[in-house]
């Protein structure tokens, strides 16, 4: 079974290389289905004018002399720059096998560069010979284009490793997407990502992109409570609990209500109540509620905290966002957890973990040592669950940051819940819905915009 949505670490992709070839393929065939489909994508923005292919020694530098080679033979105009000669047998047989121009590296101006200097084989600084080379010839290219990784990233964890890189229009990620294709600070240097599939089949142990989940309308012999009542614990600051709640219900709950300590006025589609803490867990003991949500507005105080325990306690199923994650000071079997990186960073100190390792292995411990799935928050989304998935959200507009859509996703993460009854299903349906729908808020929307856009991003997932 192929598996264009998998994201692999460097050690995954060689293995998955390793099976196509027990297979029946060989390097060489491989390098030319990755260079010939990456070449498709460079064509096609070159339009016409110059092409210039940097090539390293390794194979990700074969893949650039496949590159040229296959513009070359559609009467592209086309030169290459090798940084070194082919260092592997792969290489030295692609580089064989151009017939064009081999340029020193003064030469070259054009419409296009082509990075295909180390790509994902790299894990440790890139030499001021090579950032030099690179960064020179970038300069002097209208566009620059990398292939599987630019040169100069850590394929596993997006950290740089170089102090200055170009800006790429594109990254081309070869046989399957690499975790710092969906990382940043990597995400940051592309406008635009792709992938060219060679063959790859599923590798165990791999992440996945999460994809426009299915969503299904209601039984037609559904009612309010079995299409899931959510109910929102709200606290000191009313504001973000009723945006929660109204994203729980354009996120397909059947019911919202919201348990404040002052419900006051409250829009007529919502079932608000002025709760006490000390009667909070008798109205959490109602059997009908699917999910209760806890955090946006709750406070930080004492009757925060008792606000939080009786959630807890209410054995139904729980989301904790916002100051809920601040407070937690026990594990949460079988919740979903929603933290930023502040958040996540206090949670790991609470739980005595270690926060120097990359934001993918962080989230994995998190939800290990508290039980729960874990949605760790920012640019680079990720969903990690106790059993060791791992699901990367793909980039979603950069107008998200605004005070509120953190609210905005907690409210849906509740719906998805309330509906699905399955935690990582419920977070990868919730994730992706908040970014489609910042995608249909448009531009320097507000929370409020972003609530209201979650229908048409549910509607589009019928």
């Amino acid at each position: 079974m192929l598996a264009a949505d998998q994201v692999l670490t460097v050690r995954q992709m060689v293995a998955a290389e390793e099976r196509l070839m027990d297979g029946g393929a060989d390097v060489h065939e491989l390098m030319q289905r990755a260079g010939r489909g990456a070449a498709e994508y460079v064509w096609r923005i070159a339009a016409g004018e110059p092409v210039t292919v940097l090539c390293g020694p390794g194979n990700n530098g074969g893949d650039g002399y496949v590159i040229a080679e296959a513009i070359r033979e559609r009467g592209g105009k086309v030169q290459v720059v090798a940084a070194r000669e082919p260092g592997t047998d792969a290489a030295r047989r692609a580089a064989s096998l151009y017939r064009g121009a081999v340029v020193g590296a003064g030469e070259p101006r054009g419409a296009v560069l082509v990075d295909c200097l180390f790509g994902s084989g790299l894990n440790r600084a890139l030499s001021n010979e090579f950032e030099s080379l690179l960064n020179d010839l970038a300069d002097r290219h209208g566009c620059v284009v990398a292939v599987d990784m630019p040169s100069g990233i850590d394929s596993d964890n997006g950290t740089l490793l170089a102090a200055r890189l170009p800006h790429y229009a594109l990254c081309i990620a070869l046989g399957a997407w690499k975790r710092a294709h969906f990382l940043m600070p990597a995400m940051a240097c592309w406008d635009a990502a792709r992938l060219v599939d060679i063959g790859t089949e599923r590798e165990a142990g791999g992440a996945v992109l999460l994809e426009r989940p299915r969503i299904s309308a209601p039984a037609s012999d559904a009612h309010k409570y079995r299409r899931g009542l959510v109910t929102v614990v709200g606290g000191a600051m009313p504001g973000a609990a009723l945006l929660a709640a109204k994203s729980a219900a354009h996120g397909g709950a059947g019911y919202v209500k919201l348990l404040a300590r002052d419900a006051g006025a409250a829009p007529e589609w919502l079932v608000a109540q002025s709760i006490g803490d000390g009667d909070l867990p008798d109205a959490l003991a109602d059997e009908r509620i699917a999910t209760v949500l806890v955090g946006p507005g709750l406070g930080r105080d004492d009757n925060a905290k008792a606000r939080l325990n009786a959630a807890l306690g209410s054995g139904r199923r729980i989301v904790l966002d916002a100051d809920a994650l601040v407070l937690l000071g026990v594990p949460a079997p079988g919740a979903i957890l929603t933290p930023h990186e502040g958040e996540l960073a206090a949670l790991e100190k609470r739980f005595g973990l270690a926060s120097d390792a990359g934001k993918p292995e962080r989230a994995a411990a998190l939800a290990k040592a508290t039980g729960a799935v874990v949605i760790a928050k920012g640019p680079d989304t990720l969903i990690a669950a106790p059993d060791g998935r791992l699901a990367f959200a793909p980039p979603a507009p950069s107008w998200l940051s605004v005070a509120g859509t953190g609210d905005v996703l907690a409210g849906l993460v509740a719906a998805r819940f309330a509906v699905t009854h399955d935690a990582w299903q419920a977070a990868g349906e919730a994730v992706w819905l908040h970014g489609e729908a910042a995608r249909t808020a448009g531009l320097a929307f507000h929370a409020g915009d972003l609530a209201e856009a979650v229908k048409p991003a549910l509607v589009s997932c019928l």
